[in-house]
């Protein structure tokens, strides 16, 4: 029996079935294929981070995907960025800028604005296109107003 799963992509194919059930967070995260773009909460102000996603197996000169990530209970950007990163592991992240995100699910609108004193401005027109195509039924408007 395997004890550790992070051993599994040193691991041949022919030694390792098809039929072994693997948790499906270790399945999610071998790949940033299977990563959701958009993971924010849903409702309430809170910092959010733009993130690149590498693929390890891959050459890591371009990203494989660009993540929004925002969460209430995280205080600082850096937090979400470490949460994120320690999910996403053995996947690589690179922090391009943050902000915060306002969101009424009541009304379905979603504002985006503001920086990161740590990573800088995000860009809010590519946060704003991603998280439109998560909720395509909202409002989302951004602003380079506020903190």
């Amino acid at each position: 029996m395997i004890k550790s799963f992070r051993c599994l992509k040193y691991i041949s194919p022919a030694i390792v079935s098809k039929n072994i059930a693997y948790p499906t967070y270790i399945r999610k995260m071998a790949s940033a294929a299977n990563v959701p773009v958009v993971d924010i909460d849903p409702e309430g102000v809170f910092k959010y981070i733009l993130i690149n996603l590498y693929d390890k197996n891959r050459s890591e000169s371009e990203p494989q995907k660009v993540l929004v990530r925002g969460y209430k209970r995280c205080n600082y950007h850096s937090d979400i960025f470490d949460e994120v990163q320690d999910k996403l592991s053995p996947l690589d992240c690179e922090p391009l800028g943050g902000g915060r995100i306002s969101h009424d699910a009541e009304n379905k609108k979603i504002h985006i604005y503001g920086y990161s004193q740590g990573y800088g401005k995000a860009d809010h027109e590519i946060t704003a296109k991603l998280v439109k195509e998560a909720y395509p039924a909202y409002t989302i408007t951004i602003s380079d107003e506020g903190y």
